[in-house]
């Protein structure tokens, strides 16, 4: 992948949640991360994280969703 017309190590992620996506949490994990993937050579200023909260309705398992 090329960001920036760079192909330095990067890392892009996505983070789904069910209703804790907020500024604090969402600061501990991008600092986690980062911390994590210092030993790869990963620049903190090269990774990226989308953050999702997602509906309950939205995610299935067993046969139903979060919802009911």
């Amino acid at each position: 992948m090329l960001f920036g017309g760079s192909d330095a190590p990067l890392a892009l992620g996505c983070l789904y949640s069910l209703g804790s996506i907020n500024m604090e949490n969402n600061g501990k994990v991008q600092a986690g991360v980062t911390d994590a993937l210092e030993s790869f050579g990963v620049a903190e200023n090269r990774i990226y994280i989308n953050f999702f909260d997602v509906p309950r309705a939205n995610i299935g398992w067993n046969r139903a969703t979060f919802a009911g």
